[in-house]
């Protein structure tokens, strides 16, 4: 099965790393040079293009940063026409629930297969395989792929025969996470205005009812101040806000903390916080409590 892998970000090369090391032959394309020299030391054969790099593919990931990187990469260059006629695209990548519907009909007018597979999980998560995937499309489609799948995840969740169902889900799983950082920055700010040690507390919520690893890794983050080198960015929590609350109005769902979070978030970015970790939302909790 030829790959054609498009973004090797820090989520996308260790997973192109892993196809790789398991036998499957993969043409790689991305932005900037540097990461496409490391997956090519492997194996790899580094496209000058992301068309050059879906020539004759039977399958083709992309794992790009939002809606205007994915239109460029997949629909400008016209990446798709390049492929293999039965092939299937494969978009790993946090778009939008348009941005989802807009591929889904445009590759049903192009004959290729669509699934949209966001992922759970950050970077050490993707270099052991051990990702969450969240898949939906077609049963056949994602039958083709699914020994991807097994390679780059330890389980695939089969959400619906729809596409942008996946990206719903990924998104509402991003709100969660959202709200949990901005939960816990405001609960430590609220202990420190009594005195008590926030380090403390949260090891004892993260410890106890809240044991969970979204809760822990971003509240030893907010515990320590660790912030960088970031894992992901608060810039792009501000973007994946964003398009909940835009999926939610197209569904007519109200999301009113959703609003709160995007303009705590549009605030961390007014302090110049945006490359940070998405875990120093909480320092807004703590400007506003006069605490830093």
């Amino acid at each position: 099965m030829n790959i054609a892998f498009l973004g090797l970000g820090t989520m996308g090369l260790p997973m192109a790393v892993n196809l790789l090391k398991a036998g499957y032959p993969v043409s790689a394309w991305n932005r900037s040079p540097a990461p496409a020299a490391k997956l090519a030391a492997l194996g790899a054969t580094v496209a000058a293009s992301p068309r050059e790099a879906s020539a004759g593919a039977e399958v083709l990931i992309s794992m790009l940063a939002d809606d205007a990187a994915t239109r460029a990469a997949v629909i400008d260059t016209q990446a798709l026409a390049a492929l293999k006629p039965g092939a299937i695209h494969v978009n790993m990548a946090t778009v939008s629930v348009a941005m989802a519907a807009e591929l889904a009909e445009l590759h049903r007018q192009m004959d290729i297969g669509y699934i949209a597979a966001p992922v759970l999980g950050r970077v050490n998560v993707a270099e052991a395989g051990k990702l969450n995937i969240l898949a939906a499309g077609e049963p056949e489609a994602l039958a083709q792929v699914r020994p991807l799948f097994d390679v780059l995840g330890q389980k695939t969740w089969n959400l619906g025969g729809r596409p942008e169902q996946a990206n719903a889900v990924k998104l509402a799983v991003n709100f969660m996470i959202a709200s949990a950082i901005g939960t816990m920055g405001e609960a430590a700010a609220l202990v420190q205005g009594y005195g008590a040690e926030k380090a403390g507390f949260l090891d004892l919520v993260t410890s106890t009812i809240f044991a969970a690893p979204v809760y822990q890794g971003y509240g030893a983050a907010i515990a320590q101040e660790r912030f960088e080198p970031a894992g992901f960015r608060l810039a792009l929590g501000l973007k994946d806000v964003r398009l909940v609350l835009e999926a939610a109005e197209r569904a007519n769902v109200p999301l009113p903390l959703a609003s709160a979070l995007r303009d705590t978030h549009i605030e961390s970015l007014a302090y110049g916080e945006g490359h940070l970790d998405w875990a120093a939302l909480s320092r807004t909790s703590a400007r506003r409590a006069g605490q830093a």
